[in-house]
């Protein structure tokens, strides 16, 4: 799985620079198959992972909870399936100068417990998820609020509520960005009830979006969550089924398996052991699109030999050692692509051709030179580890890059199993962890930042490299307060070169969605630029 989503997603700008990730549905319209008629009541059945929080939307920042949030809430924006922003409770986002924004509301959303949403359903919300004693995941989407305090709490004073249906927000410094990113899980509103009790809302959320959850003991952790269709819902996501059930699988392949055999619906990850099949498995419901997420791994900061000049050198040398060429052609049959930077080519303005990035290539000549250097530092006699999540898929290419590793240069190299995401991540949370890791990114809006700051930048919660370079935080800053988005990208481009001195994540590929799904069972299944499929538009045909 991948930290989201962390966990929001970014926009997918699918011109040229796309076209070489992306491959193509046996079924160009992404249908599945148009024949049958359809139930509108019927569940549809998909796969997940269990949320590493209870199901609070400023918490839940990796894709097993974001993808269980962003169904049961409705936020100021969505995204298309193209990753463009759809205005929803937001009737109008102005500004004139990107710092002070006017945001009006349509009105006719309610919470499905009868409670209208209102200017004060988001500001109080932002206002609660930004505060450091609530210890919220996804609290630093907030930093550039007026008010916001990373170290004590403190009132978010640049929200002001005008009346029911109106409220402005002023920034610190211009975010030209700053709508695109209003579709995240973050800035979804809540309702009162929340305040009464956090914890017993978590595990029984009440939201406003096009699903909701089937009562109390919906959620079986660590095993499913049944959600149906929310009656009173007023967006633009309308669903054409009765609901979601979402099993939460520690297996792709037992997954793939219950696909094949018309036991579950739809599957948005395929495994390695499917790759060279799943096409002809399913020649008229599988998909093979770009999509918005990075793969890499890092060592972290606070592990002996990772760090100062011995780290620099270590980290430049497995990055040479990774013949990244080799193991997307074997291991992951077209549906990868060698990293050229620390995003994704699908967002706009990405840029492949950065000074620095020939460290990404494979030159197991320098990598030996390199590490040769570092170890007159202080020699490394240890056994290198890439921890990994087992119930994600990930064995065959992690044996593959430490083998690349270990065969370039001659050290003992392994993966490491940890049984679970949560358990994983928790790992990554907590500095637990022993040797590198393999890291994800799925975006969570559309804008380069947010590929480079949630997971890098300082104090981020999704910086578990532990990464901290004050030239790169400036960098990321001037960014952020650019005029434009174009003019942004820009210092972000400059950012990355940083990035390709220090390695703090070493990039591998960028992934594409690969997915199958039952013709027997649905159709009209779209995955979207974030690779999450559009369940509210699926049709159940069973």
């Amino acid at each position: 799985m991948i930290k989201k989503r962390a966990g929001l997603s970014a926009l997918a700008v699918l011109g040229a620079t796309a076209i070489a990730l992306t491959g193509c549905s046996s079924n160009g319209s992404g249908n599945g198959g148009d024949s049958g008629s359809t139930n509108a009541s019927g569940i549809v059945t998909t796969n997940g992972s269990e949320p590493q929080n209870p199901l609070i939307p400023s918490n839940s920042t990796e894709t097993g909870g974001g993808k269980i949030i962003t169904s049961i809430f409705e936020g100021l924006v969505s995204y298309d399936a193209d990753g463009k922003p759809v205005n929803e409770v937001a009737k109008s986002i102005d500004t004139d100068d990107s710092k002070t924004y006017d945001i009006k509301l349509n009105t006719g959303y309610t919470f499905t417990n009868g409670e209208k949403v209102t200017a004060e359903s988001f500001t109080k919300a932002w206002n609660w998820a930004a505060q450091k004693s609530n210890a919220q995941g996804a609290s630093y989407f907030f930093e550039n609020i007026e008010g916001y305090n990373a170290d004590a709490d403190s009132e978010l004073t640049g929200l002001k509520v005008v009346g029911d249906d109106e409220f402005t927000v002023t920034l610190k410094s211009a975010q030209s960005d700053f709508p695109l990113s209003l579709g995240y899980s973050a800035f979804m509103p809540l309702p009162s009830e929340f305040y009464k009790d956090t914890k017993a809302f978590g595990e029984n959320p009440i939201g406003n979006g096009p699903y909701k959850l089937d009562g109390k003991g919906a959620w079986t952790h660590n095993q499913s969550i049944k959600l149906v269709t929310n009656e009173d819902y007023a967006g633009k996501r309308k669903p054409k089924n009765g609901g979601l059930t979402i099993t939460f699988y520690t297996s792709q392949d037992t997954a793939y398996a219950d696909v094949q055999g018309g036991n579950l619906d739809v599957l948005d990850a395929i495994p390695d052991s499917a790759f060279q099949t799943y096409k002809s498995d399913f020649p008229d419901s599988n998909v093979n699109q770009a999509a918005a997420i990075f793969q890499g791994f890092y060592l972290p900061y606070y592990l002996k030999h990772w760090s100062g000049d011995e780290g620099k050198l270590r980290r430049e040398a497995l990055s040479m050692a990774v013949n990244r060429k080799q193991i997307t052609d074997k291991i992951f049959d077209g549906t990868r692509t060698p990293a050229k930077d620390f995003t994704s080519p699908v967002i706009s303005g990405w840029n492949g051709d950065l000074e620095g990035s020939d460290v990404l290539d494979y030159n197991p000549d320098e990598a030996k030179k390199l590490w040769a250097q570092a170890n007159e530092i202080s020699p490394y006699d240890e056994t290198l580890t890439i921890a990994y999540n087992a119930d994600g898929g990930h064995e065959a290419w992690v044996t593959a890059v430490t083998n690349s590793i270990s065969n370039t240069l001659d050290i003992k190299a392994e993966g490491k199993a940890i049984p679970t995401f949560q358990e994983a991540l928790d790992a990554q949370t907590n500095d637990k962890l022993t040797g590198g890791s393999r890291t994800g990114w799925q975006a969570d809006y559309p804008s380069l930042y947010n590929f480079l700051g949630p997971t890098m930048g300082e104090g981020s919660s999704s910086n578990y490299a532990r990464y901290d370079s004050a030239e790169y935080n400036e960098l990321l800053a001037k960014g952020r307060s650019a005029s434009t988005v174009e003019e942004g990208n820009k210092y972000f481009d400059q950012a990355q070169e940083l990035l390709f001195k220090d390695l703090p994540e070493i990039p591998l590929w960028y992934s594409n969605v690969t997915g199958v799904w039952s013709a027997d069972n649905v159709k009209n299944v779209k995955f979207g630029w974030d690779s999450v499929p559009l369940y509210y538009d699926i049709e159940v045909t069973k």
